[in-house]
């Protein structure tokens, strides 16, 4: 049962696993068409030949002519769908008559054996391996060898014949071995190519979802930035006029028209950060100019006197769109945190450039905190965004001290 074992893994050829066919689809269909073509020609030499009487005797022609036919039908019916497709059963079926039918031709007609040409390569093309088509390549030559040494066809002598059977096995052993590894090399390229074209979707679908995780990260940072602290100016202005409503109808009018202005603005906000556009506090105005109307705005909601002061602004490179952004959305941040938290009764919004960096400052003269102990989510959104730009923001406050919150840009 070993040795059956042994043999049967010697003479099957195995499955194709390893990455598919060595050649394109196109390629390959183009190979085994022209292996048909040239067995169907080489065929019908060997038969006109037969029938023409020039290389077979006149009682061997019937049994050669029968011969050659189970070949063909062979052929068409197991070698040429192995040699498309890996099939090992119609394989070793193909082979086994190959080995029989050539032996059969070196009793009957040796001087057909010129169809070895056709043969060896079929062996190659039908097995696709190395120790396989070694094996069956060497059962060929052995099985069409033993009839003219047998028979010394041609008057050649036993030494002769088997010269040039070596002659012949050598160089189809050659070129079969190199065929297979070259068909070996191909196949590990096609593998690795599959492997690569897999890798590089797999990192196309990994871009693609940080794209989305950025983009859903931007959105979140501009609802917070903008839209929410806008919200939270109309709920307050919406607050206020309802306590006032009674009393004071001048003052309601102003805080109803002042709800508009925030809800506006709120509107183009969002219209903004839907298509990604620059601030609306920005549009058509410098930085120096939307952080003005901010703090006027600011002002106009809280009651709180807020001063801008750019006088160590001074003379610099002018910032790209993103710096100017960081900075704006920084002072917006620190003001919504005043109006929250700081019961103050001043502010300030500083601007200045040191060494090349362009600051924002928001001061106020609240109650303070302790920001070692304090964590919230527009603070750390705000760091997020300056890192962006290369960029810092400092927050120095103390119980009872006020708080001055500082965000700083490059000033590239």
């Amino acid at each position: 049962m070993t040795s059956l074992r042994r043999w049967t893994a010697v003479l099957v050829p195995e499955r194709e696993e390893d990455g598919g066919s060595p050649l394109s689809e196109r390629g390959w269909r183009t190979t085994v068409v022209g292996m048909h073509v040239i067995s169907a020609a080489v065929w019908a030499l060997a038969v006109l030949s037969t029938v023409s009487g020039d290389a077979v005797d006149g009682g061997n022609r019937g049994p050669t002519l029968v011969v050659l036919g189970v070949l063909a039908v062979s052929y068409a019916v197991a070698g040429g769908p192995a040699i498309s497709s890996s099939r090992p059963v119609q394989a070793v079926v193909h082979l086994t008559v190959v080995v029989a039918g050539f032996a059969a031709i070196g009793w009957l007609a040796p001087s057909l054996l010129f169809m070895l040409f056709l043969a060896y390569p079929q062996v190659w093309f039908v097995v696709q391996g190395t120790s396989v088509g070694v094996a069956w390549t060497v059962l060929l030559a052995v099985a069409s060898a033993a009839g003219p040494i047998a028979t010394t066809a041609g008057g050649r002598t036993t030494a002769e014949i088997l010269q040039e059977t070596v002659i012949g096995l050598f160089f189809s052993l050659a070129l079969g071995l190199w065929v297979s590894r070259v068909l070996h090399q191909s196949g590990q390229r096609a593998q690795l190519i599959e492997q690569l074209e897999a890798t590089r979707a797999e990192l196309a679908t990994a871009e693609r979802e940080r794209g989305a995780l950025a983009e859903r990260e931007r959105l979140a940072r501009e609802v917070h930035d903008t839209l929410a602290q806008g919200y939270t100016s109309i709920v307050v202005l919406a607050q206020t006029a309802a306590a006032q409503l009674a009393t004071d109808p001048p003052a309601v009018r102003d805080r109803l028209a002042l709800i508009e202005e925030v809800a506006r603005d709120n509107l183009a906000e969002a219209r903004a950060v839907v298509a990604a556009f620059r601030p609306v506090g920005l549009e058509d105005s410098t930085l120096v100019e939307a952080l003005e109307r901010l703090a006027s705005r600011f002002a106009r909601e809280t009651g709180l006197p807020v001063r801008v002061d750019t006088a160590a602004l001074g003379e610099g490179a002018e910032l790209r769109r993103d710096e100017e952004v960081v900075l704006l959305r920084g002072a917006q941040e620190a003001l919504t945190n005043v109006r929250r938290h700081a019961d103050a009764t001043a502010v300030v919004v500083r601007l200045s450039r040191v060494a090349g960096q362009v600051s924002v400052h928001v001061e106020d003269d609240g109650v303070g905190f302790d920001p070692a102990a304090a964590r919230g989510a527009g603070l750390e959104g705000l760091r997020g965004r300056v890192e962006q730009v290369g960029g810092s923001v400092d927050v120095a406050s103390a119980p009872g001290a006020g708080t001055r919150v500082t965000v700083r840009v490059p000033g590239s």
